[in-house]
C-alpha cells in the first residue's frame, strides 16, 4: 500500500475518484439546486459561468438551454454515471470469474463448451451488440448496467481462465487435493484468491471503460434518458450550442476524461504494484 501511495499515477488518479465520489454522494450539500428544475427558462438560460442570473442566483458552470444549472446536474450525473460504470464492472466481474475459474479447473466439456461460449462473445463487436440490446428494449439505467455487464465478462474470464490452469498445476494445490480437499473448496480456497490480482487490475481499467460507454450510449439516446441526468445526456444536450454556450457540454467532457484517465492511471499503478515481476525489478 505504501508503495502504491508514492506513485505518482496512483495519487493522481485516487484524488480524482475520490473528490468525484465525495461530491456525488455528498450532492445535496455542495449543491442546493434541483438538477431538473426550470425557472424562468428565458431569462435563466445560457447564463455564463461564474455568473448570477436574473433571480440572484448564482452558477459556477453556468446554465443550460433550459435555465438548468450544470454545476448540479453535473454533480447529480457524478451519481449516475460512476454507480452504472462500478455496478456493469461488478455484474462483468461476478460472470468473469465464474465462469472463467470453472472453465480453468474443470477439464473436458465442461471447460470446451465454456470456453467456445467467451469466444462468441468476444467475435461479436460489442459495440454494436450494445446497440441492438438498448435498441429492443426502452432505455433505463437499469437496461444499460445490465448491458454494460453482459457484455464485459470474456476479457476477465479470459484472465481468470488463464490464472487458475497455471495455479492448478502448483504443489499447495495438488497438497490441498492429496489431503481429501473437495474440488470446490481447493478452488474457492486455494486457488481463486491467489488468481485476482490480474482481475483487481481489470476492474480499475474496466470503471473508465464502462463509464465511456454509457456516455456513448446516453449521448445516443439510448442510456439515460432526461430528465435524469448523466454525462453522456448532458454532452448530447449540449452538441448544438458549442458556438453559444461551450460550458454546456465542456463540463461534462472534461469530467468523463478526468475520471477515465484517472481510472486509467490508477490501473497501471495497481499493475506495477502487484506484478511480482515489476517488484522483483
Amino acid at each position: 500500500m505504501s508503495r502504491l501511495l508514492r506513485d505518482r499515477r496512483a495519487a493522481f488518479g485516487a484524488s480524482v475518484l475520490l473528490i468525484v465520489l465525495i461530491c456525488a454522494l455528498l450532492a445535496p450539500l455542495v449543491t442546493s439546486g434541483d438538477p431538473a428544475s426550470q425557472r424562468d427558462i428565458v431569462a435563466t438560460r445560457f447564463v455564463a459561468p461564474l455568473s448570477s442570473d436574473v433571480h440572484g442566483v448564482f452558477h459556477p458552470l453556468g446554465t443550460d438551454r433550459f435555465g438548468r444549472d450544470v454545476w448540479t446536474r453535473l454533480v447529480y450525473g457524478a451519481r449516475i454515471s460512476l454507480g452504472i460504470g462500478v455496478l456493469a464492472v461488478l455484474v462483468s466481474l461476478v460472470m468473469g470469474i465464474v465462469i472463467g475459474a470453472l472453465a480453468g479447473y474443470w477439464r473436458g466439456p465442461v471447460s470446451l463448451a465454456l470456453l467456445g461460449l467467451t469466444d462468441f462473445a468476444l467475435a461479436v463487436p460489442r459495440v454494436v451488440l450494445l446497440l441492438l440490446l438498448a435498441a429492443l428494449w426502452q432505455p433505463s439505467t437499469a437496461l444499460v448496467i445490465a448491458v454494460l455487464g453482459l457484455t464485459g465478462w470474456m476479457g476477465i474470464a479470459r484472465l481468470v481462465h488463464g490464472e487458475v490452469r497455471s495455479l492448478a498445476a502448483r504443489a499447495f494445490v495438488e497438497g490441498a487435493v492429496a489431503l481429501g480437499a473437495r474440488r470446490l473448496r481447493v478452488l474457492a480456497r486455494h486457488i481463486l484468491p491467489n488468481a485476482l490480482t490480474p482481475v483487481i487490475i481489470a476492474a480499475a481499467l474496466g470503471v473508465g471503460n464502462a463509464i465511456t460507454l454509457e456516455a456513448g450510449l446516453s449521448y445516443l439516446g439510448l442510456g439515460v434518458q432526461p430528465p435524469t441526468p448523466s454525462w453522456g445526456n448532458m454532452i448530447q444536450s449540449g452538441r448544438d450550442t458549442l458556438v453559444n454556450a461551450p460550458w454546456v457540454a465542456a463540463a461534462p467532457g472534461v469530467a468523463l476524461v478526468l475520471v477515465v484517465v484517472a481510472c486509467t492511471l490508477l490501473g497501471d499503478a495497481l499493475r506495477d504494484v502487484l506484478d511480482p515481476r515489476t517488484r522483483q525489478s
